[in-house]
């Protein structure tokens, strides 16, 4: 398996410009399988879960190319309801294909989703809606739900906690529904605006993105939509990660191609910690101190609060912070596998529940280390950055689902970090 070797204790210094969003693009993707026509994709990063997407799209009978940033798909010709369970194993994101196959075809199989291990994510809240909506779900074919709806009629929705995948489903299910549908307590991330941009450039009468309640017009049946041609919005995580860097680092580091206000809550939280962040434009500047400061509290929360997917990378400088930090973990129950893993570099961190209380020691340790999930392993690549000699990250499989070549990133800011197979 590929590994990531890190040499420690360089200063980072340069610029870097941000790909287009994971969890955007993927979401994206499953709505081109509704306008049954061609849609033109840029700014698309090179992940292994936007391949995975791609795969899944080409087996169903799409046509798809990828190259140079720009996907192409034509979904004119699906010629299958069946979601191949191989690909469906690999990737949580999955179960996104759920809503627009069921809203286009009236059928569709579909395996219960893999991914990350990262605590329960249970899909209940995606099948309660869509049953509210006259579809028929079996759970009878060991571990495959059977979906079938002759024809989805729109419906008040209210979810009980803003589910981001819930949210996404429901409205791509939405869009051929009979009547309108309204999605109470919708997730707000950004995503879920790109994602409403989208369809409503496909010619779908969508609004509410980004508040609490999103509303579908559905058109009553499956018919032609608008070829589209959409750019994504680019990646806060990938961005809130190498902030991190730079501010672990003592950095000096301009960060392109981003949408501030998607980061408030990650730019709020590294100034608390000690670094200076100046923002202008569709760009902004990190530099970190010598050594970051503790933070009293940090608590992960849906949009905009502080994101999950910042939860291990932030850790991991507040493991090399002057004081002590808590960090309350509130999405998933099971989201500090990292801990141990930074435990062998010298930190000081104790669990209790889903609290991480942080006693900042001066110096991590290179050590040898193993990435249990996509943003542990970023938070591991984060600490050998700091720390004193080599670090050796192993299973790096799960990085390469988040960060597109984030060693060449990495080491055009000054890093020492290689791949070895």
């Amino acid at each position: 398996m590929s590994k990531l070797v890190v040499n420690g204790g360089i200063r980072l210094k340069g610029e870097i410009s941000i790909d287009g969003s994971k969890n955007a693009i993927l979401p994206i993707l499953a709505a081109t399988l509704l306008n049954a026509g061609t849609c033109v994709i840029k700014n698309c990063p090179q992940l292994k879960d936007v391949n995975i997407a791609l795969k899944i799209l080409s087996m169903v009978g799409c046509k798809v190319s990828f190259e140079n940033g720009i996907i192409i798909v034509d979904s004119s010709t699906i010629n299958s309801t069946e979601i191949p369970v191989d690909l469906a194993a690999e990737m949580r994101s999955s179960i996104i294909f759920l809503g627009p196959m069921l809203a286009r075809c009236g059928k569709v199989l579909i395996s219960f989703p893999g991914g990350c291990e990262i605590g329960p994510r249970p899909i209940d809240l995606h099948l309660k809606g869509l049953r509210s909506m006259g579809a028929k779900i079996l759970d009878a074919y060991g571990g495959f739900l059977y979906c079938t709806a002759e024809q989805l009629k729109g419906y008040d929705i209210h979810l009980n906690y803003p589910s981001v995948g819930a949210t996404e489903n429901i409205m791509l299910a939405s869009v051929f529904a009979e009547g309108e549908t309204c999605i109470y307590n919708a997730a707000k991330e950004p995503e879920i605006v790109d994602l409403q941009h989208f369809l409503t450039a496909m010619g779908v009468e969508a609004s509410g993105a980004g508040t609490g309640v999103i509303t579908i017009k559905g058109k009553g049946v499956p018919k032609r939509l608008r070829d589209v041609e959409y750019s994504v919005i680019p990646d806060r995580i990938v961005a809130g990660t190498y902030m991190v860097a730079s501010g672990i680092t003592g950095g000096d580091v301009t960060i392109k191609n981003i949408i501030p206000d998607h980061l408030a809550s990650v730019i709020s939280a590294l100034r608390e910690a000690g670094c200076k962040i100046k923002v202008y434009g569709k760009q902004l500047h990190i530099s970190g101190p010598k050594r970051a400061e503790a933070v009293d509290i940090v608590r992960t929360l849906p949009y905009p609060g502080f994101p999950t997917d910042m939860q291990a990378p932030l850790v991991a400088l507040l493991a090399t912070a002057r004081g002590t930090s808590i960090v309350i973990e509130t999405v998933f129950e099971n989201r500090y596998k990292h801990v141990d893993e930074l435990m062998k570099m010298g930190a000081n961190i104790t669990l209790e529940g889903r609290i991480a209380v942080i006693k900042g020691v001066e110096k991590l340790k290179g050590a040898f280390v193993y990435a249990r999930d996509l943003r542990g392993a970023a938070s591991l690549v984060l600490a050998g950055l700091a720390a004193e000699g080599q670090t050796v990250i192993n299973d790096i499989k799960h990085l390469d689902r988040g960060y597109e070549k984030i060693e060449e990133k990495l080491s055009s800011l000054g890093a020492s970090v290689r791949r070895e197979v």
